[in-house]
């Protein structure tokens, strides 16, 4: 038996919502380039997002907070009809402190800026690929 038969190896399922092509296409390489990541879907805004996560059951979202239409935090809300809910990542260029509590308030696993914390998402991806595939986290 093959190592890869013991242990088979289940892609990290992200989502990404993102008004910025820029941004967008900057982190979508990111995912591409790291092993055992896949993105489910990219929107930019906040009715396409709350569908696409119904659809594609992300185990990640990467949220920013300024959509092009709605919010990230609509996007937050919206989300209780997902279930399992995925771990979200705000990255965002709005760093508030009263967006990062209300964040917080709502369950993010990670408020990042994108101007001085972008660099973070990577081993942050790596570290939620490896807890969501531990078996303690599996039921």
């Amino acid at each position: 038996m093959t190592d890869d038969a013991k242990s088979p190896v289940c892609a990290l399922r992200i989502m990404l919502v993102e008004d910025s092509t820029v941004l967008a296409s900057h982190v979508t390489e990111l995912i591409d380039k790291m092993p055992d990541m896949e993105l489910t879907g990219i929107a930019d805004n906040q009715k396409d997002a709350i569908k696409m996560l119904a659809d594609t059951l992300p185990q990640v979202l990467i949220l920013d907070l300024h959509l092009r239409e709605g919010n990230g935090f609509g996007v937050l809300r919206g989300m209780a009809r997902v279930d399992p809910p995925p771990k979200v990542v705000v990255l965002t260029t709005f760093g508030l402190p009263e967006y990062r509590r209300q964040a917080e308030k709502l369950g993010v696993s990670a408020f990042l800026d994108k101007s001085s914390d972008y660099h973070l998402l990577p081993g942050l991806l790596a570290a939620m690929a490896k807890s969501l595939s531990s078996p303690a986290t599996q039921q």
